[in-house]
């Protein structure tokens, strides 16, 4: 019997996803739970440095449930966008199999990051809630919404990035350094009514902001976000999966045969 195209690529994906597994954590002991430690590891030392601050700044919220799920949406973000840059060298062999297109490689590598990510944040939010902290999951569907569509809108960007650095060889070393800044004005290490609202024009144009501040709000009492919305994640996700898969047409068949 003939397959579906939609068949075939779901195959193609999951062989990707479980290559991608094996050469990531297949060769170390360590490589599992690496994925924990990081995160991890990032969490306590902001908590060393801005702990106090914070639990002063905000004295009814708990500061690590605020810090956790402002920590893993940009994790997310973060590694799937760089890891979309390096799709095409890594795999450039399988592209001699048929079923196999370069947009597999991008999906099969944000869903390892969204399953690491996802295992992660659960994990850490039980030891977190172990420590007495107050969590009240008020919105799972906003939760889960906010995280699909940075999921997306991540897959999205680093699709431009792949296209991008396959022709352009110099702007694969210049993206990491582009992504840098938005560490710090997506919310991770303040929430957004610590800023000035002067300011708030200029940072709500970012969307992991907006992710990022939506899941607070779903899972940590107390915490009311204004001015962020899950309508506006929703259509620049939109808007840029729209642009990514454009760009990506006109240079699919260029980055299979190079």
């Amino acid at each position: 019997m003939s397959r579906s195209g939609y068949d075939v690529q779901k195959s193609a994906i999951n062989a990707l996803f479980f290559r991608e597994i094996r050469t990531r954590f297949g060769k170390y002991r360590l490589g599992y739970l690496w994925a924990v430690l990081e995160p991890s590891a990032h969490l306590l030392v902001l908590l060393i440095f801005f702990g106090f601050i914070m639990h002063r700044t905000m004295p009814d919220i708990s500061f690590p449930l605020f810090l956790l799920n402002g920590i893993i949406p940009y994790f997310i973000f973060a590694n799937i966008t760089q890891r979309s840059i390096g799709a095409i060298e890594a795999n450039q062999g399988l592209f001699n199999y048929r079923p196999i297109k370069p947009i597999d490689t991008i999906i099969a590598r944000a869903k390892l990051e969204a399953v690491i990510y996802v295992a992660v944040y659960i994990l850490l939010m039980i030891v977190v809630g172990m420590t007495g902290a107050n969590i009240t999951i008020t919105n799972m569907l906003q939760l889960v919404s906010a995280w699909g569509l940075l999921i997306l809108f991540s897959c999205g960007i680093g699709m431009i990035f792949m296209v991008t650095g396959h022709f352009l060889p110099e702007a694969q070393k210049l993206f990491p350094i582009v992504l840098k800044p938005l560490y710090f004005i997506s919310g991770i290490m303040f929430p957004l009514h610590a800023i000035p609202k002067e300011y708030w024009p200029y940072l709500l144009w970012n969307p992991i902001l907006h992710a990022v501040e939506l899941s607070r709000e779903a899972v940590v009492a107390g915490y009311v976000s204004e001015g962020v919305s899950l309508e506006y994640l929703a259509i620049v996700t939109l808007a840029t999966l729209f642009i990514s898969l454009a760009i990506y047409r006109t240079r699919e068949e260029a980055m299979m045969t190079s």
